[in-house]
C-alpha cells in the first residue's frame, strides 16, 4: 500500500504563499511519479492574523500541528508588525515547543548559478551546516536592569547542557555517514585520511580561545563522541576562521556543526556563496518528531503578488522535507530537476530570473523523473 503523508502548510506573510504554492506543485508531481501521496492543510499563522486578532499561536494549535507528518513554511515577517513579535511568538516558539533541535542548512551551488567567490563551482561548494537549534543565546535567559537610564545593564546568556550538545553532535556524525554512504571519499580529505578509511569530515565551529566554558563543553563532547565514529575525520575551526575558509576554500568543508548564534550567522554567509537567499533552503528538525522546512529568504513584501519572486528555495526545502520523511529517491529527483533547470535561469534574484514565479514551478515540476 502506498504511503501517505500529511503536511501542515504555513504560507505566512508577503511572498511566502507564492513560493509555497510552487513548492507544493513540485511536491505533488514528485509524489505522483514516485508512488506515494501527500495531503496539505493550510494554517493562517502570520502577520495578517496577528493584526486582525492579536493572536499568534496557542497550545491547542501547536497540538493540532503535531498531528501532521511535517510543516512546510513560506515566510514570516510583516511590515506592520514590530520585528521580533512574530519571530519569537511563532518561529522560536514552534522550534522549542516541537523540540526542533537541529537547524539544517545545505550550502550547495547548483549549475549555472552565480557565486561571488571567484573560480569556484558546484564541485567546490557542497557542504552542510548543522546549527544546534535549542540552546545558546536564543533561549531568552537574561534581562535589563535600570532600563532607560544611563546606567542600564543588559545581559543575554549563552546556555548549553551536555544533553543538548551531545544530541546535536551525534546527529552531525551520522549525517557525515549518510552523505557518504553511496559516495566516494570526500574530496577535502587528504590521501592519508582516505588510506585510513575515512569517509568524510565533521568540523566543529566554535570559539574555544575566548568562550571557554561553553565551547570547552562542546569540544570535550566532540572528541569523546568521535571515538564512536572512527570512519569520520574530525576538524576544528574558530568561527572567525570558518567564515574565512567558507569564502577562500569552501571545498574543505563537508559537514560543519556549531551552536545556535554562530550557526545563524555563518549560514547566511553560506547562502550568499551558493547564489543568494532565493535558492537557500533550510529545515528545523526533530529527528524523532515533527520537523519544519522553509526557504531561508524573508517575506519580501515589496514583491508580493507580482509573480516575480524566486520559488527555488521553497522547492529545495520541499526536497529536504521528503528526504527527512524517508522518501530519499523522491528528494533526489527534485535535486536533479533543480540542477537541470538552474542553468536556464538568468539570475536567482526576484524579477531577474527570466521566468515568472509560476513558470519556475512549472518547469521544475516538468523535469521530475523517477
Amino acid at each position: 500500500m502506498a504511503k501517505s503523508y500529511s503536511i501542515a502548510v504555513i504560507g505566512g506573510d508577503g511572498t511566502g504563499p507564492e513560493v509555497v504554492r510552487e513548492g507544493i506543485k513540485v511536491l505533488k508531481k514528485t509524489a505522483k511519479v514516485h508512488g506515494f501521496s501527500l495531503s496539505f492543510k493550510d494554517y493562517d499563522f502570520g502577520g495578517e492574523r496577528f493584526l486582525k486578532t492579536g493572536k499568534i499561536i496557542d497550545d491547542s494549535e501547536i497540538a493540532t500541528l503535531k498531528k501532521h507528518d511535517a510543516i512546510f513554511l513560506g515566510a514570516i515577517g510583516h511590515p506592520d508588525v514590530k520585528p521580533g513579535i512574530l519571530e519569537k511568538g511563532l518561529l522560536l516558539r514552534l522550534r522549542f515547543a516541537l523540540d526542533q533541535y537541529i537547524n539544517l542548512r545545505p550550502v550547495k551551488l547548483y549549475p549555472g548559478v552565480e557565486t561571488p567567490i571567484k573560480n569556484k563551482g558546484p564541485e567546490d561548494i557542497d557542504y552542510v551546516v548543522v546549527r544546534e537549534n535549542s540552546g545558546g543565546a536564543y533561549t531568552g535567559c537574561g534581562g535589563n536592569v535600570m532600563l532607560g537610564t544611563p546606567n542600564e545593564v543588559a545581559t543575554q546568556e549563552m546556555i548549553y547542557t551536555r544533553f543538548q550538545v551531545e544530541r546535536a553532535l551525534r546527529y552531525s556524525f551520522e549525517l557525515v555517514r549518510k552523505r557518504h554512504s553511496k559516495k566516494s571519499p570526500w574530496r577535502g580529505l587528504k590521501p592519508e585520511d582516505i588510506k585510513a578509511g575515512k569517509i568524510g569530515q565533521l568540523t566543529l565551529c566554535g570559539k574555544t580561545n575566548v568562550l571557554t566554558f561553553v565551547f570547552g563543553l562542546w569540544e570535550r563532547a566532540f572528541h569523546e563522541i568521535a571515538k564512536d565514529y572512527p570512519d569520520v575525520k574530525t576538524d576544528y575551526c574558530h568561527v572567525d576562521a570558518t567564515t574565512m575558509w567558507m569564502v577562500k576554500n569552501p571545498e574543505w568543508f563537508d559537514v560543519i556543526v556549531t551552536e545556535n548564534l554562530f550557526g545563524d550567522i555563518i549560514t547566511d554567509l553560506g547562502a550568499m556563496t551558493q547564489g543568494g537567499m532565493g535558492i537557500a533552503a533550510g529545515g528545523n528538525i526533530n529527528p524523532k518528531g515533527l520537523s519544519m522546512f522553509e526557504p531561508i529568504g524573508g517575506s519580501a513584501p515589496k514583491y508580493t503578488g507580482q509573480n516575480v519572486i524566486n520559488p527555488m528555495a521553497a522547492i529545495c526545502a520541499g526536497a529536504m522535507m521528503l528526504d527527512t520523511l524517508g522518501e530519499s529517491a523522491a528528494a533526489a529527483s527534485i535535486e536533479k530537476a533543480v540542477a537541470a533547470f538552474t542553468p536556464k535561469m538568468k539570475s536567482q534574484a526576484a524579477g531577474k530570473m527570466g521566468f515568472t514565479t509560476t513558470q519556475v514551478g512549472d518547469e521544475v515540476a516538468g523535469l521530475i523523473k523517477k
